[in-house]
């Protein structure tokens, strides 16, 4: 599907129903992003699956997350069926064959898929709090407990490292406070209450080594091939909060990572954020402002990112404005909002003379799209009603006995599969209670040996004193006695003389 450095997205057609030109993705402008919206049941995941068998024919690396599980089926190749050949006979697609495609399945959980994990201190107070939903002043905290790690050395690997050190910070509040700022023991215990919470929706999977590499998602095969990273997403979505932070974790960290290549032929990878309202929901303005932030620099990275949502007016507008290629399904308008967005979704296209695009997104059949890209010099395309051509991988998820034979020849078995527990911060501070406990038991001990030593002291003195005392009482009973003597003789003495 892959002609002159394009990918082949399917077939517009004129207002009579014939065949008009084939509709193509340029490889070369696939790092200005995109967008499928559509209603449920509208073919959005189809339209994924052919743009991630594209990319993987063009040798670029996929990262797409799989919500309901269906996009599993690019690991195997499709099967023969009427309406997939009847699909290709309309649109012309002559040379239509079915083809498997290198996938490697993730999981945060560890279930589906190889684990993926990131350390606390990769995550970084600002990802954190948002994951926690922390207030103002326990976002300050969490910053200083960050702080204090990177002065005393603390690694924050996992989340038994991060609880340990807000321990630590309690411990030593009122020491950090006059130099920090104010850490008071009830911020401590609520970002402790909200680690208890996020444990519970799966954050200690998340948290912990071996941490992934970014490069893991940027494997191409023997063949030239780009893999396609597939990330079971279902019971992820159960945590709404994990899942909108990782993705955003995950683009910022390619941000950071990757060399700026300008210019290229194709991305270096591309991303789907399937569900991409989750990544916006009720998120604070600082946060969206990163995405958006992102989204515009990622581009000279090389990485191209395609969000997947129902209604297009789920993306804010900053981020909105920066996504070139579109792809639009069916739209309902029973309510004002539902208006509203196909409105939106419409004046965002370049105007067709030979449709009404608000009329035709509402009465598009399923597999059928409005379709703009960016052309030459990153212009949009005139926008075309657009038959989507179908996938050459299979429809549907595959078995679990399919996925355990995809994972067991995976190019990362054994990479991340088993988890590693180094002495990072949690240790490094039970040592030091330790020590510390062993000093107020040594310094209790030598206490104790000094009053004892006191005691004998003054005991031995008593002692002295009694012994003393009784010589004395002694010789004066002796004294007493030899004067009573010559007292007695003496008064005998005198009777006898004066008898």
């Amino acid at each position: 599907m892959l002609e002159d450095g394009k990918i082949y997205l399917g077939t517009s057609r004129k207002p009579d129903d014939s065949l008009q030109q084939p509709e193509y993705l340029n490889l070369a402008l696939a790092n200005r992003h995109g967008l499928i919206t559509g209603a449920t049941g509208t073919g959005k995941t189809v339209s994924l699956q052919i743009l991630a068998e594209g990319f993987s024919n063009a040798g670029v690396p996929v990262f797409c997350a799989d919500v309901k599980g269906d996009l599993s089926g690019l690991a195997r190749a499709g099967k023969g069926k009427d309406f997939l050949e009847k699909r290709a006979a309309d649109i012309g697609l002559d040379d239509y064959t079915y083809q498997d495609f290198p996938a490697i399945f993730w999981d945060l959980f560890g279930e589906q898929g190889h684990p993926i994990r990131t350390t606390i201190s990769e995550m970084g107070p600002l990802l954190l709090s948002r994951l926690m939903d922390l207030t103002d002043a326990q976002e300050g905290v969490l910053n200083i407990a960050f702080r204090i790690a990177d002065e005393e050395g603390l690694l924050l690997l996992d989340m038994k490292d991060l609880q340990s050190l807000l321990n630590n910070l309690a411990e030593r509040s009122k020491e950090i406070s006059s130099r920090l700022g104010n850490v008071s023991k009830q911020s401590v215990s609520a970002i402790q209450r909200s680690l208890l919470v996020l444990e519970q929706q799966g954050g200690n999977y998340f948290f912990g080594e071996p941490a992934l590499d970014i490069a893991d998602l940027m494997r191409t095969t023997r063949d030239g091939r780009g893999s396609i990273n597939i990330l079971a997403a279902d019971k992820l979505m159960m945590s709404p909060r994990l899942y909108g932070t990782f993705l955003l974790w995950l683009l910022s960290e390619l941000f950071e990572e990757l060399p700026e290549v300008g210019d290229a032929d194709k991305p270096k990878l591309v991303f789907f954020f399937d569900e991409a309202h989750l990544l916006f929901d009720d998120a604070p303005k600082i946060l969206v402002d990163r995405v958006e932030q992102v989204v515009k620099l990622i581009r000279s990275k090389g990485v191209g990112v395609y969000f997947v949502t129902q209604n297009p007016l789920d993306v804010p507008d900053g981020v909105l404005a920066q996504l070139g290629n579109r792809v639009q399904h069916a739209l309902r308008a029973y309510t004002p909002r539902e208006q509203k967005a196909v409105k939106t979704a419409a004046d965002t296209f370049r105007p067709n003379p030979d449709f009404d695009a608000v009329d035709t997104i509402t009465n598009l059949g399923v597999g059928e799209a409005l379709v703009s890209t960016l052309a030459k010099k990153g212009v949009p395309s005139m926008v075309q009603r657009t038959l989507i051509r179908p996938p050459q991988s299979r429809l549907g998820p595959l078995t679990k006995k399919e996925r355990k034979d995809v994972i067991a020849e995976s190019p990362v078995l054994g990479l991340y599969d088993d988890g590693v527990d180094r002495e990072s911060a949690y240790e490094v501070l039970e040592k030091r209670a330790e020590q510390r406990v062993k000093a107020e038991e040594a310094e209790r001990a030598r206490e104790d040996a000094e009053k004892a030593r006191r005691r004998g002291s003054r005991s031995r003195g008593r002692s002295r004193q009694s012994v003393g005392e009784t010589a004395m009482k002694s010789v004066a009973r002796t004294v007493a006695a030899s004067l009573g003597r010559a007292l007695v003789r003496g008064i005998l003495g005198s009777l006898k003389r004066g008898f």
